[in-house]
């Protein structure tokens, strides 16, 4: 199979296109023929040789893919209620940058009915991402308030799409008034833009000063401190990202007064069981509102041919992209 490997750590000119012998699916995985598949910062960071694969997983980049099944158990495939042929999207450990790739069938998800390859190929990564943080670590209710940094990224699309269709209020942070527009028309109540405005008197005002119920944060470094600030009683701030550094001030006195909870958590080194979960809910209440993509919709920037992952990387660090940014092969 062709694949694209990290030649060594370095910028988007190290990812390069090889031969590799075409892997084989294991106890519980499925096989792959991908067809499209997503970048993801973590990839990026790979690429630098800032974040190594958990052991046991492949070497390769990618993180999400879609394609057709061509091989697995043929008795787990009809227990996990899939045929060799179905088009899915999956969730992977590493491998994704291939043309073919092994995920565990707990992780393989549908292709809606109407979207493409490419389309579904936005969709795991992302949205395992902002189910587990989101609803599952924060608990987000109905009728609460959300707030993500990053508003305009793969993460940043999902969560407000997920967090309106979940019956949640959806603000976000952004670089540009470009970007606010943008996030505004994928639903966002707030679209704030931090270059211009200070997102804890933004949100304080939004608010009637009773402040955010979940922060979704992917800077960290000196957003924690202001994030603190912007929570409502019972508040809870997720961190899933230090793009703004790992160093942060917080006032614990706030934390014990207003009862507030900051945690965070990566994905790629769960246990296989607990994104089986996330997967397994996923179905039940994100993949019904789909297909009609009337409450959630893919939002993908650009798509480019495998074979220009170099630019795509480049895009990717550029951070003008607003949603994903996916590859075909």
């Amino acid at each position: 199979m062709k694949a694209i490997h990290i030649a060594q750590p370095g910028g988007p000119e190290v990812l390069q296109m090889i031969e590799r012998p075409d892997p084989q699916a294991g106890v519980g995985e499925l096989l792959i023929a991908v067809e499209a598949f997503g970048i993801n910062r973590p990839d990026v960071l790979q690429r630098k040789g800032a974040y190594p694969p958990p052991a046991g997983a492949s070497d390769l980049p990618g993180l999400e893919v879609a394609g057709r099944i061509v091989g697995g158990g043929v008795a787990e495939l009809g227990l996990a209620g899939f045929s060799l042929g179905d088009a899915v999207c999956a969730l992977t450990p590493g491998g994704g940058y291939a043309q073919l790739c092994v995920a565990p069938i707990g992780h393989c998800l549908p292709v809606p009915a109407g979207w493409s390859m490419a389309e579904a190929a936005s969709l795991p990564e992302t949205f395992f991402t902002v189910w587990s943080n989101v609803f599952v670590r924060a608990a987000m209710q109905p009728g609460e308030t959300l707030l993500v940094h990053g508003g305009s990224s793969g993460i940043g699309v999902a969560a407000i799409q997920l967090a309106k269709a979940m019956g949640a209020r959806g603000f976000v942070t952004v670089g540009s008034a470009d970007k606010a527009a943008a996030c505004l028309a994928l639903g966002a109540d707030l679209a704030i833009n931090y270059k211009e405005q200070d997102f804890v008197a933004e949100v304080k005002a939004a608010t009637d000063g009773v402040g955010i119920n979940v922060i979704l944060d992917m800077v960290a470094g000196g957003y924690i401190e202001r994030g603190v600030q912007c929570l409502a009683n019972d508040g809870r701030l997720v961190v899933i990202a230090v793009q703004g550094g790992s160093d942060a001030r917080i006032d614990a006195g706030a934390v014990l007064r207003r009862r507030l909870t900051i945690s965070g958590s990566t994905l790629r080194p769960r246990s296989i069981a607990f994104k089986a979960g996330i997967a397994s809910a996923l179905r039940e209440w994100v993949w019904p509102l789909l297909p009609a993509r009337s409450k959630i919709k893919p939002v993908i920037y650009r798509g480019f041919a495998a074979n220009q992952v170099a630019m795509a990387h480049a895009l990717m660090e550029s951070g003008e992209h607003v949603g994903k940014i996916v590859l075909s092969w």
